[in-house]
């Protein structure tokens, strides 16, 4: 079965053989599109959109049908024998990729999580740990790096990045309700490295280290944030890690841990960005 892989660099495979992917930048946009919309229509207007902005020649649409032609013969190429199916079917309105959400990474990544997400939420952590741990497997590194992004093309790849945040928060709330404190600080550490105004990643980290018997690096890892938080942004930390700031300085945390949803932490950490922007 051919799959698409476009969660790091853009790979298509035959079982375990890889396949060559199409050369070009514009047809690498075209295909990249119709992956991500397996079985779906992807029109005309979102196909120039992509390729030429607000600002497409009078010859977008001629073009975008000679670059779909040029990507059929590459695949065609590529695949050889393997199928005698075109992958790209012709609509009136625009063009369809033949396959099946199960055959691109993406779609995969997105049912492991939410199934994943359902096992969490009614208490299964074992299972429900194990298939987020699935989903994030799937992941290669950043989505599309090698593949040029236009305006369409950037918003999807924004939002598998959302995706892949979300998802990795609740595989590591799941480990701090297993009680895996020791096990997850050093991943906790590398990942506020990785994204340092992400607030929920603070109060994890603070919280697995006052866990782990760490009770004065939980105080550092505290201190740290709240300067970065006044530098970066101007912004004091939430109340809910001041509250927990306060329960590690009395030794009186107990099972208190920083629980504030992610949706939260996302609308305080984009108010953040805003106010750096201007």
């Amino acid at each position: 079965m051919l799959r698409f892989n476009i969660l790091g660099p853009l790979t298509l495979t035959w079982n375990t053989e890889t396949i060559t992917v199409p050369r070009g930048p514009k047809v690498r946009q075209l295909l990249t599109l119709l992956v991500l919309q397996p079985g779906a229509v992807v029109s005309h207007g979102t196909l120039v959109d992509e390729l030429w902005g607000k600002e497409p020649p009078k010859t977008a649409l001629s073009t975008v049908r000679t670059h779909v032609y040029h990507l059929r013969k590459m695949l065609r190429e590529a695949l050889g024998e393997r199928t005698a199916h075109d992958p790209i079917a012709t609509w009136s309105t625009g063009y369809i990729l033949r396959a099946l959400p199960e055959q691109v990474d993406a779609e995969n990544f997105q049912r492991l999580a939410r199934q994943g997400e359902a096992l969490l939420d009614r208490g299964d952590l074992a299972e429900g740990s194990r298939l987020v741990r699935q989903a994030l497997a799937l992941w290669r590194g950043d989505p599309l790096t090698d593949v040029a992004s236009g305006p369409v093309l950037t918003q999807h790849v924004r939002h598998l990045e959302e995706l892949h945040m979300r998802t990795l928060q609740l595989r590591i709330d799941a480990d701090m309700r297993m009680g895996l404190h020791c096990q997850i600080a050093a991943e906790l550490k590398r990942l506020v490295a990785c994204h340092p105004l992400n607030e929920w990643l603070h109060g994890q980290l603070i919280t697995a280290l006052y866990r782990s018997g760490r009770r004065g690096d939980a105080l550092q890892a505290y201190h740290d944030m709240r300067s970065l938080l006044r530098e970066e942004l101007g912004l004091d930390p939430s109340l809910e890690l001041q509250t927990l700031h306060q329960a590690i300085l009395s030794d009186k945390a107990g099972n208190r841990c920083f629980v504030r949803s992610p949706v939260a932490a996302a609308n305080r950490l984009f108010a953040g960005e805003m106010h750096r922007a201007s």
